[in-house]
């Protein structure tokens, strides 16, 4: 795992911040801490002994700029996330809140994806890991008894979906070449985004990704899973 280089978007917080400690003091990569504030990016980096990057997925101009100063990457952690919903029912959640939870949860991951895999075709054998929820899946959201059920967020869950679907086409194309695309689920746990109410450390939260942005060659593509195992679409 020596000498490959590795880039967290938001990860001067939270589960990013984690994922990228994990990838600098365990595996030993060089991480990218790609941040939207420059200067608390810059902080992350100095505390994590990563290299900060300033980087706005909803910024055409600030990814490309980022891109042009990226000739290989290993690892590409799409971690960047919001959630804006405080407990609105769909039917009372505003379009535009829509729009500005699919900007970045779903349409700045494609967006960065798209111009870093010019960097991660370079690499040996890369592999990228899209920060989803088991809030975007079906499976759990149509269960009356699962308690994701009780929790109809109309924009973070199905951009959460959304970016599972996403996950799965780009791995599909990838599939004949030695590029990993899989989605994470961190679990419930306390950040920033959910006003620090889950029961699960970042550190936990973190787990997953880094297992999925690790992977050997004969690991899966193209799958959802969590700490303990594969989660159900």
């Amino acid at each position: 795992m020596t000498n490959r280089i590795a880039l967290v978007t938001g990860a001067n917080k939270g589960i990013g911040f984690e994922i990228a400690r994990a990838l600098i003091a365990d595996h030993g990569m060089t991480v990218l801490i790609g941040a939207r504030d420059p200067i608390r990016g810059k902080e992350a980096a100095a505390e994590l002994g990563g290299t900060a990057v300033h980087l706005d997925v909803t910024d055409p101009a600030s990814i490309a700029a980022l891109a042009a100063t990226v000739d290989r990457l290993d690892v590409l952690v799409n971690n960047a996330g919001i959630l804006l919903e405080r407990g609105a029912p769909p039917s009372a959640t505003p379009v535009d809140m829509l729009r500005e939870t699919f900007e970045v949860n779903v349409f700045g991951v494609v967006a960065v994806t798209n111009a870093l895999l010019p960097a991660l075709r370079r690499a040996e054998a890369a592999r990228i890991v899209n920060l989803s929820s088991g809030l975007g899946s079906l499976a759990f959201t149509t269960d009356p008894s699962h308690v994701y059920a009780q929790n109809p967020l109309l924009a973070y869950n199905s951009s959460k979906t959304a970016l599972n679907a996403v996950t799965v086409s780009y791995a599909n194309e990838l599939r004949g070449t030695p590029i990993k695309v899989n989605a994470a689920d961190p679990g419930y746990c306390a950040t920033d985004l959910n006003h620090h109410s889950g029961p699960r450390t970042p550190a936990q939260g973190a787990i997953a990704a880094v297992r999925l942005a690790t992977l050997p060659a004969d690991g899966p593509t193209g799958g959802f899973f969590a700490e303990d195992g594969p989660v159900a679409w």
